[in-house]
């Protein structure tokens, strides 16, 4: 029988319509309300503490009760607590984080806010069909995006994300919006097939799609350089220097999605430095203000910018923007987070403790329940599979009994079907992400346990 829903759980139920949820479920097992948070870990309405180890939606780079970072948006906010850039209007903070950004991404010369990833995704596709229609490009105007790959919700970032529950029922994805191979080597190789010769099946896939729907209807291809939501999907070695080739032969624009992996989380800036991308456009945000305020931004290099500020003069106006892009609020908090990363050299500490959490999901990997274990910096996940096999007689049920089980335990991971993502704060200590790994073997025993019993082996 169910524990009985407490006061706070029942109006959550009657009041809120909860993202990525089963709200049939959530009306028997009630929310789980969390109230505070302190460093790496948070504390729920019963006064259980947790470590968070998915930086709560990937954002919290730098935990969950940095001061500086509170006393920023306090400042802002008794100084200028709203304003916006329409019309020609500005403000200092708005200047300020474009500035830095530009400094800090490669080969990027203007910057546009937004709020969300989602909305920075939007955005990306908008402006390369106006920049295409301001050079007289009317049908170049597809874009390419990946199977698995996760773009954001709008309804064209929607139909970016390769994600069968982000269609379903909502008649997404929507024209124009094409995907190619995903990128996973362990589940999608073919026998015997090497990891070179898996990149160059992946890359002819790409070429065939360009030939097949024509290069001049094609804008962009957008790409996350390691893969979050769809499974945390370490691209195969050498994947980005393959396609990009193929892209740039075609004047097919690079779009990096870097609202996951920006800001250190790969061991540098930005996670196309990791794996080598060359993109003319990127898209930033969680970590951006690690993950204190909202604030989206979309960087695009100086000869897209040029052409785009071009057309408006020919056409009177720039017809795009949000009400809340560029809040003061948000910037001043961006500013101040870039500003921790790079005082306390957050990137470097990034790379020294990546060893020990390579070996601490090297280590797990080894039980009989995981088939595959995989880590790009202080973003990595365990791929649940039965013993000999690369998938459950009912997928999707194991990874969520393994996430409830070390909940259990005090730990807060996020199952992505079957496979357990993990994304602490960037500011975790060795001792901490030993802690935090500490139950992963007894979670993982209990889930053996469960899937023997509910015959989900082969």
């Amino acid at each position: 029988m169910n524990t009985p829903l407490t006061n706070t759980q029942m109006r959550d139920v009657d009041a809120l319509l909860h993202p990525y949820t089963n709200a049939v479920t959530l009306r028997q097992t009630g929310p789980h309300v969390i109230s505070s948070g302190n460093g790496v870990r948070v504390r729920d309405d019963a006064g259980k503490e947790y470590i968070e180890g998915m930086a709560g939606l990937w954002c919290c780079g730098l935990g969950f009760s940095d001061q500086e970072l509170i006393e920023a948006a306090k400042e802002q906010m008794s100084l200028l607590p709203y304003y916006h850039l329409f019309g020609g209007r500005s403000h200092e903070p708005a200047v300020e984080l474009a500035e830095r950004l530009k400094e800090l991404a490669p080969d990027m010369g203007r910057v546009i806010y937004q709020s969300s990833g989602s909305e920075a995704n939007d955005t990306q596709i908008k402006l390369q069909w106006y920049y295409n229609n301001a050079l007289g490009r009317p049908d170049k105007k597809k874009i390419i995006s990946r199977i698995k790959g996760y773009h954001g919700v709008t309804i064209v970032s929607g139909s970016l994300t390769g994600l069968p529950y982000n269609h379903m029922d909502f008649d997404l994805p929507v024209d124009r919006i094409l995907h190619t191979s995903c990128p996973h080597y362990w589940k999608e190789a073919q026998e015997g097939e090497t990891e070179a010769e898996f990149t160059a099946r992946l890359a002819q896939d790409l070429r065939d799609l360009i030939d097949r729907e024509g290069p001049d209807t094609i804008a962009a291809m957008i790409a996350e350089p390691v893969m979050g939501a769809g499974g945390v999907i370490v691209p195969p070695e050498g994947y980005f220097q393959a396609i990009q080739p193929i892209l740039d032969e075609h004047d097919i624009a690079l779009i990096s999605d870097e609202v996951i992996t920006g800001f250190g989380r790969t061991g540098n800036w930005f996670g196309a430095q990791t794996v080598e991308m060359q993109p003319r456009a990127m898209s930033m945000a969680k970590q951006l203000t690690a993950g204190y305020a909202p604030l989206s931004a979309v960087a695009v290099t100086t000869e897209i910018a040029e052409v785009i500020e071009g057309n408006t003069g020919k056409l009177g106006n720039f017809g795009h923007g949000f009400t809340y892009g560029g809040h003061p609020i948000s910037c001043a908090v961006a500013i101040k987070t870039l500003e921790i990363y790079e005082r306390r050299n957050i990137v470097q500490h990034v790379r020294d403790v990546t060893p020990t959490f390579e070996r601490l999901i090297a280590k797990a990997a080894d039980h009989p329940l995981v088939g595959d274990g995989r880590a790009s910096g202080l973003m990595g996940c365990l791929e649940l599979a039965p013993p000999d096999a690369k998938a459950f007689k009912n997928p999707a049920k194991t990874g969520p009994i393994l996430s409830a089980e070390l909940l259990k335990r005090g730990v807060i991971l996020r199952a992505i079907g079957d496979t357990l993502a993990i994304c602490p704060p960037m500011i975790i200590t060795e001792g901490e992400l030993e802690e935090m790994f500490a139950p992963v073997e007894a979670a993982l025993d209990a889930t053996m346990a469960w899937a023997k019993a509910e015959d989900m082996l082969r």
